[in-house]
């Protein structure tokens, strides 16, 4: 298509992939989008290339070193850290000119944005943090919870699951797949979109190093993830997304509209951690409709 240019940012030694969707228009900044995992790939996020064709936005998705096509050869596990991403996120930016924009984040990608927030917020108009924990513990009682909802037969073979390491039962992969249905995103794996496939195969090793073997227990670096007393500093305008089944539960959610200053909150009807999969026309129309007010 004549309106999606793809463009590599060099960055350590290696190369993060950019997809950049349309042109700059007076009046409408850009958008960057963060995507989750980390090491998820931006794929799943595509339908915002949407706001392009609907409301004449660039928007800007790129795939975080170690994942995608910004994959790269095995690292040492100390090479994954939050300033990695965090430098690349400025780095990127600043190869692309993209120093008056608007963020949105998702799950890992809110998280990184929040992180970079904090450190240096310049040229930044409006952040749309999309179903992201200040507390991962948080996130991870809340996921022990909505489990108790499940069939009980489902619920014996996740815990049997995470007490042996061994996720490929037939049993536990089938309780996965319930999980991910109700909480994650919107479909059985049969039914999966080709994006989120894409997404899921080339997820990068980053996302055992930082999180870990499974949703409901994080073993990797973001274990002590909790910024609750730092993220009253932010200072960019907010806005939180989530979806009323989203694993990212309006407990989780609201804890952090909580403690950022006046940030505001969306929360989609029906929908999982993917929001934007099952009810893209809300999620498309609410983005649009609080990130114009900072144009």
């Amino acid at each position: 298509m004549d309106d999606v240019k793809e463009v590599y940012v060099p960055y350590k030694g290696f190369k993060t992939y950019c997809k950049i969707v349309g042109e700059r228009k007076p009046g409408k900044k850009p958008l960057l989008v963060l995507h989750g995992g980390p090491g998820m790939t931006h794929n799943y996020l595509l339908t915002y290339a949407q706001l392009w064709e609907r409301y004449g936005r660039q928007v800007i998705f790129y795939d975080q070193i170690g994942c995608g096509k910004s994959s790269i050869p095995h690292q040492d596990d100390s090479f994954y850290t939050y300033d990695l991403w965090a430098d690349e996120f400025y780095t990127v930016r600043k190869a692309l000119n993209l120093d008056d924009i608007h963020l949105f984040g998702n799950s890992w990608g809110g998280m990184l944005g929040m992180y970079c927030m904090l450190r240096d917020d310049s040229g930044v108009n409006s952040f749309v943090i999309n179903s992201s924990p200040v507390r991962i513990q948080t996130w991870l009682d809340e996921a022990a919870h909505l489990i108790t909802f499940m069939p009980e037969d489902m619920q014996k073979a996740l815990a049997e699951a995470e007490r042996t390491g061994n996720y490929d039962t037939p049993e536990a992969k089938a309780a996965y797949d319930e999980y991910y249905k109700r909480h994650v995103v919107g479909f059985y794996e049969k039914d999966y979109p080709k994006e989120v496939v894409d997404s899921f195969e080339q997820t990068g090793e980053c996302y055992m190093v930082m999180q870990g073997a499974s949703e409901f227990v994080v073993t990797g670096k973001m274990k002590d993830w909790d910024i609750r007393d730092q993220v009253g500093k932010i200072k960019v305008p907010c806005m939180a997304l989530s979806g009323t089944d989203d694993e990212g539960t309006p407990y989780t959610i609201k804890q952090g509209v909580d403690l950022i200053p006046n940030c505001k909150w969306t929360l989609v009807e029906g929908a999982p951690h993917m929001a934007n999969l099952v009810r893209p026309d809300v999620c498309l129309e609410a983005v649009e409709n609080f990130i114009s007010q900072y144009d």
